[in-house]
């Protein structure tokens, strides 16, 4: 997991927004590490942004296999993709309220992992199921109604997550400077 720290008033109030317009010579073949590469030193280039990473421990989570192993189909779909559903069945772009469904297709453990860390309030994850694949998935669960999230887990994908401290990378910005325009 990465956190940011910012350097310059104007970057920590976040009053000042800006548009970045780039494209990747071949989007098609560009991974998401490159392109992050590559916005990294855009932003380097336009804000002469100077920065440095720090690393820490936090609380967080690790993923790992349930008694009994997993309950996860391997993937049959083309490309990855999750949707949350309400208990009416109306499709959310982001989990909303207590109860929710995820449908997942095509999602590996470290993706499900990143978006543990992000709706399920336990901090930065890590895999430690040690699969290697893709599946298709749904899991359900309910905040107030049960069962909760880690039940959930563990009862219908075969997937438990453990309380541990993780090594955080906190991006701080020591310097930066306002662009100017094209």
């Amino acid at each position: 997991m990465q956190d940011l720290s910012s350097g310059p008033d104007w970057i920590q109030r976040g009053d000042l927004r800006f548009d970045v317009n780039a494209k990747a010579d071949d989007p098609a073949r560009t991974t998401q590490k490159q392109l992050l590469t590559m916005l990294q030193n855009l932003l380097v280039e336009r804000f002469h942004l100077k920065f440095h990473y720090q690393t820490s421990e936090a609380a967080g989570f690790s993923l790992t296999l349930a008694k009994g192993g997993p309950k996860l189909r391997t993937s049959t779909s083309d490309e990855p993709k999750i949707l949350f559903t309400a208990p009416d069945g109306e499709v959310a772009p982001k989990p909303q309220g207590k109860a929710i469904a995820l449908i997942a297709q095509k999602y590996s453990m470290p993706m499900l992992v990143n978006l543990l860390s992000a709706v399920g309030q336990a901090g930065p994850g890590m895999d430690r199921t040690g699969l290697s694949g893709e599946y298709d998935f749904k899991l359900s669960w309910d905040s107030d109604a049960g069962p909760e999230l880690a039940a959930a887990l563990r009862e219908q994908l075969g997937l438990q997550m453990k309380a541990e401290r993780l090594p955080v990378s906190t991006f701080v910005v020591d310097a930066a400077e306002k662009p100017t325009s094209n």
